[in-house]
C-alpha cells in the first residue's frame, strides 16, 4: 500500500488561516478519495507560513472493482420501459441478461465498474480541491483564473511505495506538480526532491523549516521561558498569540529585548496590550516588581549578530509606539484628576448605543436608576451603586480606549482611582462588564456585581423593548450572552430577585426614557380615553404618529401597554407585562443551557418552572438541584412512578365520572392496614414540606416528598382503587387527590419524563 504526501506551495498565508486551512485539506482531500473508493490507514495535516501539507498512510493502490446488479422490467414489458432502464443502467439490449422471476421472465442488468489506478484518483480529487478551496480571502494573480489565498508557486504530489516515489500527474492554471520543495525562504533557498514524508520532514529541518506548528510553538515558548527566568523574569503566558506567532515563521529565533525607562510607568496592561496588537510581542515581567520591563520577539531566521540588529529595529519601533500610549495614559489622567469622569461620561451623549435605544449617556442614567433599584437585593450600598454606574462606562471617551479598546473597563478603574472615587466604584468600573462567556469570572464585590446586572438588565429590556430578539443563530447583539451573565451573576451572589418585576419596570422605563410615553397623546391630539378601545384603531391621529416614527417602533400608548406594528402593517397593543414574560422565558431557556452542563435534565427544570415564584433564578436552580438529586435514588425514582400512577388513576376516574375527587379521604372508610399506613404518612407529610418549603429548604422538602415512596407502593401493592364499594371507592380517590396534592407543593413531577 502506498503513501501519499501533497505539498502545496505559496507566498506567506495569514496565520489565523493556516489551522483551519490544513484541516480543510485534509477533509477534502480525504473525504474525496475515500468516496472514489480509496481508504488509507492514516491522515495528518500539517502549516507553516508558506506551505500547507498532507500525509496519508497505507493508502490503496487502486479503487476496487465494483459489480452490481439491478433488476429491471420483464421481458414482455413495453418497450418504452426497457429503454428507460438501458439508460439507466448505460448499457446496450444484448448486455442484459433474462431471468426466472416468480413473475415471469425479467431482465437484470449486470453492471462492471473497474478499478483505477491510485494516481488517477488522487490528481482528480486534489485538482478539485485546489480549484474549489474555502479560503475566507483568497485572490487572483498574473493572467490565471485560479484563486488561491496567496500566489501559489508549487505542487508536490508523490505516492510512495516499496519501489520508491512516483509523481502523481497534475497541472493546475500552469502549475505542474513535481517531487520538489523549497527550504527557508533565506537560510536555505533553493528547491530540493522529496521521495517520503520523513524525508521531508528531516531535509526540511536541516534546511531551517519546523513543520508541526505544536513543535514551534513548544520551542518559541521553552527559548522564551528559559531567556526570562536566567534573567531573572517570568514571561506572561498567552496562548493565542504563541499560536498566532507559530504561525509567523518557519524557523523560530527568540529575542529578548528591554523596554525603555521612560515607558516603565505605564500600566502593565497597556504595555502588555500594545505590544500584543502592533508588535507580536510577549510581554516579560519583573516577579519582583510586578512591571512589564522586557518583550520576547521571534524573528524567522538567524543571523550573525545574533538578534541584535532585529531587536534594535524593534525597540526602535516599539518606542514610537510607546510614546503615544504615553501621551494618552498621561493626558487621560490629567482629565480623571483636574475635571473628573463626568466629562468623559458628558461626553457619551453624542455616542449612540443603538439607533432605537438612544445614546450611551441615556442608557447609563437607565442603568443608573435600575442599579439604584436593584442595590439592596446585593447587598450594596445604593448611593455607591448609582455613582459607580454613572461613571462605569466613562473610559469609554478616554484616549486611551479609544486607541485600545479591549482596555474598557480596566482603564475606568485606573481613572476612577486618579479620579479620588471610592475604590468599591473603582473596582465596579473594571468588573461590570462580567461575565463575558461561560468559563469568565463572576463579581462577588456587591456594587461590582449590583452595576454589572443592571447593565446586563438594561441591555435585554431594551432590545425587547424594541422587538430585537434572537432569531435562529443569529444574535448581533450577544443577548444569549448577556442573559447567561444575568442567570450567573444571580447565582454566584446567591441572589433572590423577583425578576418578572425588575423586568417589567425597565422596560416600561426604557420606553418612557425614549419617549415613547402618553405625552404623545397630547403631542399629536389623541384623545388618551380611546386608547384601549377598538376605536382607537381606527383614529386618523394614530396614523400621524405612524408617519412621524418608524414603523418598526414600539410606542408606550398607556400606563401598562404598547402598541406594536408587525411585519404585516397591522397593529397590535401587547402589555408590557407580556414582553416582560417573554423576556423570561428566554432566560428560562438559557438556564436549560447552563445547568445542561451542571447534568441537570431539561424535565427536571420544567418540573420546577411549572411551579410559583418561577422569576426567582436563585430559587428555582435550589428547587432544581434538589429534585436532581432525589431522582438520582431509588426512592426518588420509585416515588415518581407511583405518583404518575395514582395521578393516571385519578385523572381517568375524574373524566369518567364528571366530579373532581379533591375533598379530602376519610381514615374511618380505610379497609386494608396499608391504606390507614399511606394516610398516616401524608398525615406526618404534609407539614414536613411545608415547613421545608417556607423555609426553601427544598432539598428537606424533597426528601420528606422521597420518603412517601415506601407507603405509596404498599398501597398499591394491598389495595384495589376501584372497589365494588362506592364509598370505599371515593375515599379511594380522595386519597389518590392527597397524594397528589401532596407532591405538586414540591415539583410538578407530571412533567418528569420516563
Amino acid at each position: 500500500m502506498p503513501d501519499l504526501l501533497i505539498e502545496l506551495f505559496s507566498e506567506e498565508i495569514p496565520a489565523r488561516m493556516q489551522a483551519r486551512a490544513a484541516e480543510d485539506l485534509k477533509k477534502r482531500i480525504t473525504d474525496g478519495l475515500v468516496e472514489a473508493g480509496l481508504t488509507y490507514a492514516g491522515a495528518a495535516a500539517f502549516h507553516t507560513p508558506r506551505r500547507l501539507t498532507l500525509a496519508l498512510s497505507g493508502l490503496l493502490a487502486e479503487s476496487p472493482t465494483l459489480r452490481e446488479e439491478r433488476k429491471g422490467p420483464r421481458t414482455d414489458a413495453p418497450e418504452k420501459a426497457i429503454e428507460g432502464f438501458l439508460r439507466g443502467a448505460g448499457l446496450t439490449r444484448d448486455q442484459l441478461q433474462e431471468r426466472d422471476d416468480k413473475k415471469g421472465a425479467v431482465f437484470f442488468a449486470v453492471i462492471e465498474k473497474p478499478g483505477r489506478p491510485a494516481a488517477e484518483i488522487v490528481a482528480e480529487v486534489l485538482d478539485t480541491t485546489i480549484r474549489n478551496f474555502p479560503w475566507p480571502k483568497s485572490m487572483r494573480w498574473g493572467e490565471g483564473a485560479l484563486r488561491w489565498v496567496r500566489p501559489l508557486h508549487s505542487i508536490l504530489c508523490i505516492l510512495t511505495d516499496e519501489a520508491g516515489a512516483e509523481v502523481v500527474p497534475l497541472d493546475v492554471d500552469g502549475i505542474k506538480s513535481s517531487n520538489t520543495t523549497e527550504g527557508h525562504r533565506f537560510l536555505a533557498p533553493g528547491r530540493f526532491p522529496v521521495s517520503s514524508f520523513d524525508g521531508y520532514v528531516t531535509e526540511l529541518k536541516r534546511r531551517f523549516v519546523i513543520l508541526d506548528a505544536a513543535e514551534r510553538a513548544d520551542h518559541i515558548w521553552q527559548d522564551a521561558t528559559n531567556q526570562a527566568f536566567a534573567n531573572g523574569f517570568e514571561v506572561v503566558e498567552d496562548r493565542g498569540l504563541l499560536a498566532e506567532v507559530a504561525g509567523l515563521v518557519e524557523w523560530p529565533v527568540v529575542l529578548m529585548g528591554e523596554i525603555g525607562a521612560d515607558f516603565l510607568g505605564l500600566p502593565p496592561e497597556v504595555l502588555q496590550t500594545s505590544m500584543k496588537e502592533h508588535q507580536k510581542f510577549f510581554s516579560v515581567r519583573n516577579p519582583k516588581t510586578g512591571r512589564i520591563e522586557r518583550f520576547i520577539t521571534v524573528a524567522n531566521r538567524e543571523t550573525r549578530d545574533h538578534g541584535a540588529t532585529i531587536l534594535a529595529g524593534n525597540q526602535k519601533v516599539l518606542a514610537a509606539r510607546l510614546s503615544d500610549a504615553k501621551f494618552f495614559w498621561e493626558n487621560d489622567l490629567r482629565v480623571a484628576k483636574t475635571e473628573g469622569m463626568e466629562a468623559w461620561t458628558a461626553a457619551l451623549s453624542n455616542v449612540t448605543f443603538h439607533n432605537k435605544l438612544g445614546s450611551q449617556s441615556e442608557r447609563i442614567e437607565r442603568i443608573a436608576a435600575l442599579a439604584r433599584e436593584i442595590a439592596p437585593a446585593l447587598g450594596a450600598d445604593p448611593d455607591l451603586a448609582e455613582k459607580a454606574a454613572r461613571v462605569a462606562k466613562a473610559d469609554l471617551s478616554s484616549e486611551m480606549v479609544y486607541e485600545f479598546p479591549e482596555l474598557q473597563g480596566l482603564m475606568g478603574r485606573y481613572y476612577a482611582e486618579a479620579a479620588g472615587l471610592p475604590v468599591e466604584v473603582a473596582a465596579a468600573c473594571q468588573e461590570h462588564y462580567s461575565p463575558l462567556g461561560p468559563t469568565d469570572d463572576v463579581p462577588t464585590a456587591p456594587v461590582s456585581a449590583t452595576v454589572a446586572l443592571a447593565d446586563k438588565l438594561d441591555t435585554l429590556t431594551g432590545f425587547w423593548a424594541i422587538d430585537e430578539k434572537p432569531t435562529g443563530s443569529k444574535d448581533p447583539f450577544a443577548l444569549r450572552r448577556a442573559a447567561l451573565g444575568v442567570i450567573r451573576l444571580l447565582l454566584a451572589n446567591d441572589v433572590q430577585m423577583d425578576l418578572l418585576e425588575v423586568l417589567s419596570t425597565s422596560i416600561a422605563s426604557t420606553l418612557q426614557d425614549l419617549g415613547f410615553s402618553g405625552k404623545l397623546f397630547e403631542k399629536y391630539d389623541i384623545d388618551a380615553s380611546k386608547t384601549k378601545s377598538a376605536d382607537f384603531y381606527a383614529q386618523t391621529e394614530l396614523e400621524t404618529v405612524h408617519e412621524k416614527l418608524s414603523k418598526d417602533s414600539i410606542l408606550k400608548l398607556a400606563h401598562d401597554q404598547m402598541l406594536c406594528w408587525e411585519a404585516d402593517g397591522s397593529k397590535v397593543l401587547k402589555p408590557v407585562e407580556d414582553v416582560a414574560a417573554d423576556l423570561l422565558a428566554f432566560f428560562h431557556d438559557r438556564l436549560k443551557v447552563h445547568l445542561k452542563d451542571e447534568g441537570i435534565r431539561h424535565d427536571v427544570i420544567d418540573a420546577c418552572l411549572a411551579m410559583p415564584g418561577n422569576d426567582d433564578i436563585t430559587l428555582l436552580v435550589k428547587r432544581a438541584r434538589a429534585l436532581s438529586d432525589a431522582l438520582k435514588t431509588d426512592d426518588g425514582v420509585n416515588l415518581v412512578q407511583g405518583f404518575k400512577r395514582a395521578n393516571n388513576i385519578l385523572s381517568q376516574a375524574e373524566e369518567k365520572d364528571g366530579v373532581a375527587y379533591e375533598f379530602g379521604a376519610d381514615i374511618k372508610f380505610a379497609e386494608a392496614e396499608e391504606e390507614k399506613t399511606l394516610f398516616a404518612a401524608l398525615e406526618a407529610a404534609e407539614p414536613k414540606i411545608a415547613a421545608a418549603l417556607e423555609a426553601e429548604d427544598f432539598a428537606a422538602a424533597m426528601a420528606a416528598m422521597a420518603a412517601l415512596r415506601a407507603p405509596i407502593d404498599a398501597f398499591f401493592m394491598a389495595v384495589q382503587i376501584n372497589s365494588d364499594n362506592d364509598v370505599v371507592r371515593r375515599n379511594r380517590l380522595n386519597l389518590l387527590s392527597t397524594i397528589r396534592t401532596t407532591v405538586l407543593k414540591v415539583a410538578d413531577l407530571t412533567r418528569i419524563e420516563g
